[in-house]
């Protein structure tokens, strides 16, 4: 007799619904909020990548309308180049070197090419910055280094 009630109480109990939309609320929530703010983090972290690379392409914009005059310095072009793209003039941010590459060689040097031989003149523009996402709070992966690089031909000469 005790057995039977058992039973009828547990069909009972199995066949009652109320309150399975708070659990099932509760299980779905959290995962659904880390999607969100994991959603807003890499989208934030793709919106940099991509405000870098824009700059690149504005750098070597800015570096050919530079280069035509007589205000090829390196310093002077990081200074414009940092007041233009709104980022820190420092070597942390941006760094603003010239290379030249010694006739049919591939590779580029920092030291200007001996006589005798052709010469090509480039800027090589260098962006770098950091994002640290929001999960690395609780331990989750790192923080993002972007390194993001332009090497713009300014002149070709035969070294005398």
């Amino acid at each position: 007799m005790a057995r039977l009630a058992l039973v009828r109480r547990f069909l009972r109990l199995s066949r009652d619904v109320r309150g399975t939309a708070v659990i099932e609320t509760a299980i779905v929530a959290p995962v659904l909020v880390s999607l969100a703010l994991g959603g807003f983090d890499v989208s934030r972290m793709v919106a940099r990548q991509h405000e870098l690379q824009s700059g690149a392409a504005d750098a070597e914009q800015i570096i050919l309308a530079a280069a035509t005059g007589a205000a090829t310095d390196t310093t002077t072009m990081q200074s414009v180049l940092a007041n233009t793209l709104n980022i820190p003039n420092d070597s942390d941010h941006i760094q603003v070197s010239k290379v030249y590459r010694c006739g049919t060689d591939a590779n580029t040097s920092s030291t200007p090419c001996g006589s005798g031989s052709s010469q090509s003149t480039y800027v090589q523009v260098v962006f770098l910055d950091t994002y640290t996402p929001l999960w690395t709070n609780f331990g989750v992966g790192h923080a993002v280094n972007y390194h993001v690089e332009r090497l713009v031909q300014v002149s070709s000469e035969q070294v005398a």
